[in-house]
């Protein structure tokens, strides 16, 4: 079959490399793509990279075009955009979830409220699109507060404020914008892990759930960022992957039915493990960056077919396996990153041992060299039979690269006791 995959980042990188090991993905079309995608292509299963305007009715045309068989989306804004619904109207087959159904994440307003409705633990909130009210709202509030941007924001849009000054200017940055809404929510305390799933409307497939690292500074300090390194699987007890599939996910999937968008794609849990038991922190409406980096790897099996089952309503959640490893992902960004950073670095990329690889999340070819094209640059995954063995590997490939003032975290997996490497 052939494939088309949209995206241009790390995820994608991730998602074509595990479709290249399906035995009936014949060729793949990434729109655009980026460098590392385009040196996947082989002989036997050729990979071209197409720049193209994200646009849905033109991504059908497209489609059509290249007599593609399947296509997959990989980051929200053209879920949000409605691109299935163009390709579902069109009758081309298609993975992820409609523009109804992608308000989990398009809006949090939306999905604080559905949350609600349908009784899934989530921290108490309120909504304004009235900036005088949501000042308001912050007087009489306890700190810390965690002041949210409503809309798309590329994991980026969310301030944890210690202090009401920065609760204040975290408001007013969100109503510098067009179309602005805040949502306001309590602070949770405990450890924040990821859970995704595969997902057909009705049924649920979760994957080893994970850890992101989301500020930019080893301590979990500084700016919030897209995403600096990853562990998986995360040490999460069997019970408590259980009570996130029976209070979470399936009431998700259930109430999206009920509400007349059944939900097929995958479900991006952020969780909050309380003293209460898991808790929403937000949903996403796809495979996250660099979750995707880290999960895919361990994928046992065929993922098209997967994705094929999820998008026919036909999933059988027993036939997807991962492997009894680990996996770690260190994410290498330009100097700067999140802030303004330069483009155009010189990057050269070492061997890479078994067990590692260099997913390009921000890359470009300049006169046949390879350069820095983004914030996050290189995701460098690896995989062991431990955490410490993946993470080791991992570092250790880091230290190999060239990149003139990259920025790395160096204490991804350093929540945990046993992982700590500083």
């Amino acid at each position: 079959m052939r494939v088309m995959v949209i995206g241009s980042g790390g995820r994608e990188h991730a998602l074509v490399d595990a479709l290249l090991r399906s035995a009936s993905v014949s060729s793949v079309l990434a729109v655009p793509g980026n460098a590392g995608i385009a040196a996947s292509s082989t002989p036997q299963k050729p990979v071209r990279c197409l720049d193209y305007a994200l646009e849905p009715q033109a991504l059908v045309e497209l489609a059509r075009q290249e007599s593609v068989d399947f296509t997959v989306v990989g980051p929200e804004a053209p879920l949000v955009a409605g691109v299935v619904d163009a390709f579902e109207t069109a009758g081309e087959p298609i993975f992820g979830p409609t523009r109804a159904a992608a308000r989990l994440e398009g809006s949090k307003r939306w999905s604080k409220s559905f949350m609600a409705r349908h009784g899934i633990p989530t921290a108490r909130f309120a909504a304004f699109g009235d900036e005088a009210e949501a000042l308001a709202y912050l007087e009489n509030h306890p700190l810390p507060i965690v002041v949210k941007d409503s809309g798309l924001a590329a994991g980026k849009g969310v301030t944890l404020a210690a202090s009401l000054e920065e609760a204040r200017a975290a408001v007013r940055a969100i109503f510098t914008q067009p179309q602005p809404e805040v949502v306001i929510e309590e602070f949770m305390r405990g450890m924040e892990v990821t859970v995704l799933a595969f997902c057909d409307g009705e049924r649920a497939a979760l994957m080893p759930a994970s850890q992101d690292h989301k500020t930019a500074y080893d301590g979990d300090v500084g700016p919030m960022t897209g995403g600096m390194g990853v562990i998986c699987p995360f040490p999460l007890e069997a019970d408590t992957l259980e009570r996130v599939q029976r209070e979470i996910v399936l009431p998700t999937l259930a109430g999206m039915r009920a509400e007349g968008h059944p939900y097929r794609g995958v479900l991006y849990a952020g969780l909050m493990l309380t003293d209460e038991g898991p808790k929403v922190v937000e949903f996403n409406a796809r495979f996250g960056d660099p979750e995707a980096e880290a999960v895919l790897p361990l994928l046992e099996g065929d993922l098209l077919e997967v994705l094929r089952a999820c998008a026919a309503g036909r999933l059988d959640p027993q036939t997807v396996r991962f492997a009894a490893q680990a996996s770690a992902v260190v994410i290498m960004a330009a100097p700067g990153y999140p802030g303004s950073y330069p483009r155009g670095i010189p990057l050269e990329l070492p061997e890479l041992p078994g067990g590692v690889r260099i997913f390009h999340a921000g890359t470009a070819l300049e006169g046949g060299k390879l350069v820095s094209a983004g914030g996050r640059v290189l995701a460098v995954q690896a995989t062991g039979e431990t955490l410490p063995a993946a993470l080791e590997a991992a570092y250790a490939a880091v230290d190999r690269v060239g990149f003139e003032g990259a920025h790395w975290r160096r204490d991804i997996g350093g929540r945990l006791p046993h992982l700590r490497r500083l």
